[in-house]
């Protein structure tokens, strides 16, 4: 049985038929190329080919089975002269760098992160009410990729972190996104607090989400330009950073449990926002 035989039909047809891709066996990387950016999963690598994303080449398990993922992921590959390589699983397994790749790995360019002042000039224009997601020292991958893709679902402008004791956009943020951050604008910064400092003058409202806090989120104006701060679970949002927001709310708990997961909590004001801005309003204020 050859590499390429576990795929059959439309999508093999359409190879062959363009000789763009060369199914073959490669060498395992050396250790400094496997450390490099890595794109994994089905649909994170379906997003990043529709994104256009820089992916240099694609990986696929050999015994894969075909699917519309599976078809579109190399018809793409072909449109683009993107290579497609076929290995086995102990190779793909090696390659990997989380263990949500399902066979899929494409080996990308380092992740471009957007200019802050460019996220912030996007969000503050004048028919746009603003929807910012800020993250004070969430260092989990898997909350990164989860907030992202809830941000995106939501019509968020973009995502601001901080450049050191946070996550970056890495092989397992992508994963979790499940493929989100391909098209969600994430700007990196130095200072926080200055970050925050120039999106209030810009004419957003600071809004921090705290389980200490003693506002609930239905009862925030979430119509206004805002940017949502949300920070670790372990250790919440920073004093500083706490300081400077314009409001602290948090979400009604009526269990044993004192917090939700990061991204679920942001996940919940987010679309609390979108209610409120879909003619929903205020609770109590209509």
């Amino acid at each position: 049985m050859t590499p390429f035989a576990a795929i059959t039909g439309y999508a093999s047809r359409r190879l062959l038929s363009t000789d763009i891709q060369r199914i073959k066996q490669v060498p395992l990387p050396s250790r400094r190329e496997r450390l490099g950016h890595t794109i994994e999963g089905r649909r994170a690598v379906l997003e990043a080919l529709r994104a256009r994303a820089p992916v240099d080449r694609i990986y696929l398990m050999e015994s894969s089975d075909r699917g519309p993922q599976i078809n579109e992921i190399l018809e793409r590959a072909a449109e683009l002269t993107i290579e497609v390589v076929f290995e086995s699983r102990r190779n793909i397994e090696r390659r990997a760098q989380t263990r949500r790749h399902q066979g899929v790995i494409a080996r990308a360019q380092d992740p471009v992160y957007t200019d802050f002042d460019e996220l912030l000039g996007s969000a503050t224009k004048p028919e746009r009410s603003g929807l910012i997601v800020v993250l004070d020292g969430i260092e989990d991958p898997h909350n990164l990729g989860a907030i992202a893709r809830t941000a995106d679902a939501a019509g968020s402008d973009g995502l601001v972190i901080a450049e050191r004791r946070a996550v970056g956009i890495t092989p397992g943020a992508i994963s979790a996104s499940a493929g989100a951050l391909e098209h969600v604008s994430v700007a990196r910064v130095v200072n926080l607090s200055r970050a925050i400092d120039k999106m209030r003058d810009s004419g957003l409202w600071i809004v921090g989400l705290d389980s200490d806090a003693t506002q609930l989120h239905t009862d925030v104006d979430l119509q206004v330009p805002i940017a949502l701060v949300v920070g670790s679970e372990g250790s919440g949002i920073s004093r500083l950073v706490k300081e400077k927001c314009d409001f602290v709310v948090c979400l009604p708990m009526a269990g044993a449990v004192e917090s939700l997961n990061a991204s679920v909590a942001v996940g919940i004001v987010l679309y609390e926002a979108v209610r409120q801005r879909s003619g929903g309003g205020v609770p109590g204020q209509r």
